[in-house]
């Protein structure tokens, strides 16, 4: 029988090639994004899953945050909010969900980076639902 894993997503594991100090955020990117920049590059350093290469989609994270973060401010001030801005605001909010997903910033992404295999509990019931034995 095989095994197949569509839908799942790889464990991240430590690189060889891990950064050990974080760059400094790129100029071009928001005051929002640099604030996220700072954030979650010392949590990224410290696992070891960050390379160079890595740096332009953790730039694109920022920039999604920064932008969201930007486009609520404007909404906050508005008389009237615009559903354009709320539709966009939502895009880029999206677009950051999948990018920190990707770098183990979400609670779930986190628990795979060294999770391995669970340990099975010795106490539990089998579950009768279950079609492997």
């Amino acid at each position: 029988m095989s095994v197949h894993h569509r839908g799942i997503k790889p464990a991240v594991s430590k690189d060889a090639e891990a950064l050990t100090k974080a760059p400094p955020a790129p100029a071009y990117l928001s005051k929002w994004a640099k604030a996220e920049w700072r954030r979650i590059m010392p949590q990224l350093i410290a696992r070891q899953i960050i390379t160079r290469a890595d740096l332009a989609g953790v730039e694109n994270y920022c920039g999604a945050v920064g932008a969201a973060c930007q486009i609520a401010e404007i909404i906050n001030v508005m008389p009237v909010p615009d559903l354009k801005l709320g539709g966009l605001q939502i895009r880029y909010m999206q677009t950051a969900r999948q990018l920190a997903a990707e770098y183990g910033l979400t609670p779930t992404s986190r628990a795979r980076i060294g999770g391995g295999a669970d340990q099975p509990d010795p106490n539990a019931r089998p579950n009768p639902l279950s079609f492997r034995r």
